[in-house]
């Protein structure tokens, strides 16, 4: 129950691969529409499908806009910066992004908003709200900062054990509750997003910088997925409040 309901919560961003999959498989240079842009219909059509079905909420989905837009900006930055590339053309590129691009850093954001709903989530105790977006803020910053000053990621990775260290993902199957450390559910998340990662990259969907499409991504983007999860674990508690408690209790 716990494989299918985290299946059921990671559909959009499923969805979104088994469309990069298979339109890598079947796309030809000589149709009329590059497959970048035909990606970017697909997703929106997905977007709109999820709401219309009740799939996500609209208030989750105001969120999963702001995922878009922080995703889209570092995604310019770092295609610029030389960091990845996508190789194909495209009618609907900014500065070298496809405007699909958006919508994986979305897929994030409808994953954690629906697992913290179908598994009646809470976080306890929860770090002072303050100090948890102070955190996401320094990871964030840092993406862009390290290509001109010390990268502080290691301080970082410690910074989330000891901000995070005590506090308890609850969640409910059937009638009852289970709990994992925080920091140990960033890092399977993490895990499963670098296997996606992988995906993206054997289609040469995209292709960081001096990597061929049989190598597998470095194991190093475990370490900056890990740290972008808080970023989005934390942007989402937005419109999860009732998931965090500032003392130690259960659900």
């Amino acid at each position: 129950m716990f494989t299918l309901k985290q299946g059921w919560a990671a559909l959009f961003g499923a969805l979104m691969l088994l469309g990069i999959i298979l339109s890598s498989q079947i796309w030809q240079e000589q149709w009329s529409i590059a497959r970048y842009d035909a990606l970017l219909i697909y997703a929106i059509s997905l977007q709109i499908l999820f709401l219309m079905t009740g799939l996500e909420t609209w208030e989750e989905a105001r969120v999963i806009l702001l995922f878009h837009l922080t995703g889209t900006a570092m995604e310019i930055f770092k295609v610029n910066a030389g960091s990845w590339a996508y190789p194909e053309a495209s009618l609907l590129k900014l500065w070298g992004v496809p405007m699909f691009s958006g919508f994986m850093y979305a897929s994030v954001g409808s994953y954690m908003a629906r697992v913290i709903r179908l598994f009646d989530m809470r976080f306890s105790p929860y770090p002072p709200l303050w100090m948890s977006f102070a955190l996401a803020g320094a990871i964030y910053i840092n993406f862009f900062a390290h290509h001109f000053v010390t990268d502080i990621r290691l301080v970082l990775f410690v910074a989330t054990v000891v901000v995070f260290a005590r506090t308890r993902v609850w969640f409910r199957i059937a009638e009852r509750h289970y709990w994992m450390p925080l920091p140990l559910a960033a890092f399977f998340s993490s895990f499963a997003l670098w296997i996606a990662e992988n995906v993206g990259t054997r289609t040469k969907t995209w292709l960081y910088n001096g990597q061929t499409a049989q190598e597998l991504v470095s194991f190093s983007k475990l370490g900056s997925w890990y740290l972008l999860l808080y970023v989005s674990f934390v942007t989402v508690t937005l419109v999860a409040r009732d998931a965090i408690r500032s003392s130690k209790q259960q659900p």
